[in-house]
């Protein structure tokens, strides 16, 4: 498969991937394919001829630097269940990358930085600091990296506009002379 999946977690209510793209356009051609095939066969499963939407809205993605905030995103990614206290160890839920590559599943894609010894154990433990950044990588698509990895990454995809504060700037005062 030419896209490289680095992680995944399946919830009940919604998954998150972690996907290594080679080319441009290569992300949205997979997803388009991905959730359209999940769409089809729910409604077949549940015999449905009805249709209409499934999903909410558009996927969310994100840059992420080839380093540590790689390993935190798969972090967050596999310890999901954890979070949503549906197991009490990442390892424990079925449906992650974490318990596919301790079953060791040849479909999952080499990292491309150093699987730390002690993995399995660091997934349950994030950080509220390493949480609040991710959240807002994802929900406004800022690249998720070290501060100069980022503005660059951001100027040179287009992004500027994630990385200022949202809304409209606040009207500067006139002091008087």
């Amino acid at each position: 498969m030419p896209l490289r999946i680095l992680g995944y977690c399946l919830m009940p209510n919604h998954w998150h991937l972690v996907l290594w793209p080679r080319e441009d356009g290569e992300l949205s051609r997979f997803m388009l394919r991905l959730s359209t095939t999940h769409v089809r066969r729910r409604y077949a499963h549940l015999h449905d001829a009805s249709g209409g939407h499934l999903y909410q809205g558009r996927f969310k993605s994100f840059p992420v630097e080839r380093d540590d905030h790689l390993l935190t995103l798969l972090r967050y990614v596999e310890g999901n269940a954890v979070r949503a206290k549906l197991v009490r160890e990442a390892r424990r839920w079925r449906w992650c990358s974490l318990a596919a590559r301790a079953d060791r599943a040849d479909w999952l894609d080499p990292w491309p930085v150093e699987v730390p010894r002690d993995w399995p154990a660091t997934v349950d433990e994030l950080a509220a600091d390493e949480l609040q950044r991710l959240r807002i990588s994802a929900q406004r698509g800022t690249p998720f990296g070290s501060a100069g990895w980022t503005q660059r990454m951001a100027e040179r995809l287009g992004l500027e506009n994630t990385l200022r504060p949202r809304g409209r700037p606040r009207k500067q005062r006139k002091l008087d002379k």
